[in-house]
């Protein structure tokens, strides 16, 4: 009332006019005079005004109070439950207005009543916006213009997160997530989380005009990102991005974030978070409070809402969540195999594509190559800084790669015992003496393959000279082999073995 006091002195005292008032007050010039007309009906003069109890002076400015519409206050006590049905399949203004008059029969015509029930709409925007929605029918989604503060443990940087809000049109039902960026992939991902937390899918999804969703902004038709367009796709739903100046477009969407500023941004502004997972976890507790808060004017929160309208119309969400997938054009490496830069790994294709152009389409998961629209290669993603370098399929390989491909340490040692005790002994040596067993492959076999030329005991013995020769190696078996030594030491340990005389052994005198 200390305003109005002013208004009156300096009109009773001074030659202002209501526009030089409202000036020096900070007021609108209808304000300024609609308070003096208050004075003047009042029939008060500016001394009496002046030195009454502020509380009589406002009941004297207010003049008589308006005697109470009795249908008007029966019609506004019926239109929650309108907000209610509105959503259910079917249901009218006129089915509802019907209803009405069977509670209120000398209630307001069909015209009047929705004349009120529009203008008590009005006083609520939010209440306005969900009866606007069909159930399960479109999730609103926008980032909010301001941050939240974090603390980043890695760094020791103060950060700032992007906050993604989503929210059900016919329920208000709210989902919000901190983020690093407004990046294609944080938003894409944002979205997954949202209709996970929703427990189901809507049959559009209205994003602004941001990047990571529109490339080219159009009033009738704009470009929608092809990795976001596909995301829809895989959720079976329709991106319809919001067109650009019309605000009415995504008005719920951003009636719910400055709701959330207070009740989420305001509790969380002294926490020191620690990390974006503290963070998120703040928003989750805070958002959980106001999912469950009832609106002003209806008898239910946005939780209530949800599990009533919206929850029943959500398509089922996919058997497979939905993974990101980064493009890239690649050279196939002359070993066959294509690079994926940021893990440091190496994944196969069959042998005969080595040195063409493919395209390689990765998620966090899989990793798939194509040539010529056609599949090619399919690989598990091998976990970032792992110590493998090279993931290869068996069947990629040429067949001579292939063949050393199939053996073991122990299949060689296996086949080597097979043809004599020295040759398992020298492929042990070897074995043991590589610095990986796949180095010690290729020797290894050789000296098992001299048995195609030389018999099975003349590379035995050969294995053994070498051996003692400390030449435990291909070349240096292969060497005994071309210069005979093994066939003189074969020779000289049969004259060793003693002859066994038997009575059935006949000497030469036999012949004579």
């Amino acid at each position: 009332m200390k305003k109005v006091r002013s208004i009156i002195e300096l009109h009773g005292k001074s030659k202002l006019s209501n526009r030089q008032i409202g000036k020096a007050m900070g007021l609108s010039r209808p304000a300024v005079a609609k308070y003096l007309s208050a004075f003047k009906s009042s029939g008060l003069s500016i001394e009496e005004a002046l030195e009454l109890p502020d509380s009589v002076l406002e009941s004297r400015l207010e003049g008589p109070k308006k005697p109470v519409d009795e249908r008007l206050a029966s019609a506004r006590a019926f239109f929650p439950y309108m907000v209610k049905e509105l959503p259910s399949v079917g249901v009218t203004r006129d089915i509802l207005w019907n209803e009405y008059l069977k509670q209120h029969p000398d209630g307001f015509g069909y015209s009047q009543f929705c004349h009120h029930f529009k203008t008590w709409l009005d006083a609520d925007p939010e209440v306005t916006s969900h009866i606007e929605h069909l159930p399960g029918d479109r999730m609103y989604v926008d980032f909010t213009g301001k941050k939240l503060p974090w603390h980043d443990p890695i760094t020791g940087l103060d950060m700032e997160a992007e906050v993604f809000v989503a929210i059900l049109g016919a329920s208000g039902y709210t989902y919000a997530e901190a983020v690093v960026s407004q990046k294609r992939d944080d938003f894409i991902l944002c979205n997954r989380n949202a209709l996970e937390f929703f427990g189901g899918v809507t049959a559009s999804i209205m994003p602004d005009c941001l990047k990571s969703a529109v490339t080219k902004s159009d009033k009738y038709e704009s470009d929608i990102n092809p990795e976001y367009e596909k995301f829809g796709r895989h959720y079976q739903t329709v991106i319809i991005p919001a067109r650009s100046r019309k605000p009415r477009d995504k008005a719920l969407v951003e009636n719910a974030v400055n709701i959330l500023y207070t009740r989420v941004f305001a509790p969380l502004r002294n926490r020191g978070i620690g990390s974006l997972a503290d963070l998120n976890a703040g928003i989750a507790e805070m958002l959980a409070v106001h999912n469950a808060t009832r609106f002003q004017k209806l008898p239910q929160s946005r939780a209530e809402r949800f599990e009533l309208i919206d929850k029943p119309a959500l398509k089922a969400l996919p058997e497979n969540r939905y993974e990101i997938t980064r493009h890239r054009f690649a050279t196939v490496q002359p070993n066959y195999h294509v690079e994926i830069r940021e893990d440091c790994h190496y994944y196969s294709v069959p042998h005969t594509f080595a040195g063409k152009q493919v395209s390689v389409y990765s998620t966090a998961r899989t990793i798939e190559v194509f040539h010529g629209n056609v599949r090619i290669a399919f690989h598990l993603r091998v976990t970032p800084g792992s110590s493998l370098r090279y993931t290869t399929v068996k069947e990629h390989m040429p067949s001579h790669h292939r063949f050393y491909a199939e053996w073991t340490p122990e299949r060689i040692k296996g086949w080597a015992a097979s043809v004599g005790l020295n040759v398992k002994a020298i492929v042990g040596d070897i074995m043991e003496r590589a610095e990986h067993p796949e180095q010690g492959f290729r020797s290894s076999i050789g000296i098992i393959g001299l048995t195609k030329k030389y018999s099975a005991e003349r590379v035995d013995m050969a294995c053994r000279i070498a051996r003692s020769d400390g030449a435990s190696g291909y070349r240096g078996v292969k060497r005994v082999l071309e210069t005979g030594r093994d066939l003189v030491l074969i020779a000289s340990e049969r004259q060793q073995v003693p002859l066994q005389f038997h009575e059935n052994l006949r000497g030469q005198d036999a012949y004579q």
